[in-house]
């Protein structure tokens, strides 16, 4: 090893995050990127709206990062408004028929949005 070694790159090898996250936990991850943005037409794990979970068994509770981009635009608001109801329905439909038994969406403030 020559003196400057360190300052060579090291490779490491490549890792996803859901690779540290627990099973049950990464299962729900995977259920959730079924659900799409039907703005976008991405899922809303490739969109980051999902930035928390909560397993534990039968019950499950996703936060999700719901912050409307045009608040003074009243017909922004109620596009924004039906799309957020359009993801909260496929999120709690998505992880019901999946088998959890209840099911809770939270949005970045805590406040309940969803439950199933």
């Amino acid at each position: 090893m020559g003196i400057l070694d360190f300052l060579k790159p090291r490779k490491m090898p490549k890792r996803s995050p859901q690779e540290d996250l627990p099973e049950e936990v990464r299962r729900v991850v995977k259920l959730l990127e079924r659900v799409k943005d039907p703005e976008t037409d991405l899922n809303i794990v490739e969109e980051v709206l999902v930035y928390g979970l909560t397993v534990e068994g039968k019950r499950v509770e996703v936060f999700l990062l719901m912050a409307r981009s045009t608040p003074e635009c009243h017909a922004c608001q109620m596009l924004a408004i039906n799309v957020q109801n359009r993801i909260l329905r496929d999120v709690v439909s998505t992880l019901k028929n999946a088998g959890f038994e209840r099911v809770r969406v939270y949005n970045e403030l805590g406040l309940l949005l969803a439950e199933g």
